[in-house]
């Protein structure tokens, strides 16, 4: 059964149905602003894989953030781009970019793209979590949820709270979007 098939039969059962070229829509052109300033532009990273990972600095998963950067150190040469979005949407996240960028940088020296604090649910979600949510069915269930995109923009697989960013099922993953 081809994965578009299996798309519409699963959407089929769940009660509504998914046309396949809808089921690898591209990310629209958004972007985030970035805890740096600027903007990053997910149209920019498009030729890459991309990672993105809803993040929260007092959440019992905060220390995935050494695996997210293990992840940057080990493939970012190879050009894979990890995104962290740091969200306040369950109440776990620091009050200003300052600080999420300060304790970041303390805790975990961590040197990937992170964006401004933005909401990952409910009606003030990022367009991109609005997007994943309307198109593929998938919203952040809790902090560090990972997302992972193809070098075209296209939904390949998320991963829960519970998988490591390093785990062998997400690594996999990664790989074959590289050798691809």
């Amino acid at each position: 059964m081809t994965l578009s098939r299996r798309t519409m039969i699963l959407s089929a059962l769940a009660g509504s149905v998914v046309s396949p070229a809808l089921a690898r829509a591209e990310v629209p052109a958004m972007s985030f602003p970035s805890i740096d300033g600027g903007m990053i532009d997910l149209a920019d990273l498009r030729g890459n894989p991309v990672l993105v990972v809803n993040t929260a600095s007092r959440c019992g998963f905060t220390p995935q953030y050494d695996g997210l950067q293990a992840l940057h150190d080990t493939y970012s040469a190879r050009g894979l781009v990890v995104l962290t979005v740091p969200s306040n949407s369950f109440n776990q996240e620091l009050a200003s970019e300052a600080e999420v960028a300060e304790f970041c940088e303390l805790n975990y020296n961590l040197t990937v793209p992170m964006t401004e604090i933005t909401p990952v649910r409910g009606p003030q979600a990022h367009p991109f979590y609005r997007w994943l949510n309307d198109v593929h069915g998938v919203a952040p269930r809790w902090n560090f949820t990972k997302v992972l995109l193809d070098a075209n923009g296209q939904y390949v697989a998320h991963f829960g709270s519970t998988t490591r960013p390093t785990a062998p099922v997400l690594t996999r993953q990664i790989e074959a979007l590289l050798a691809s």
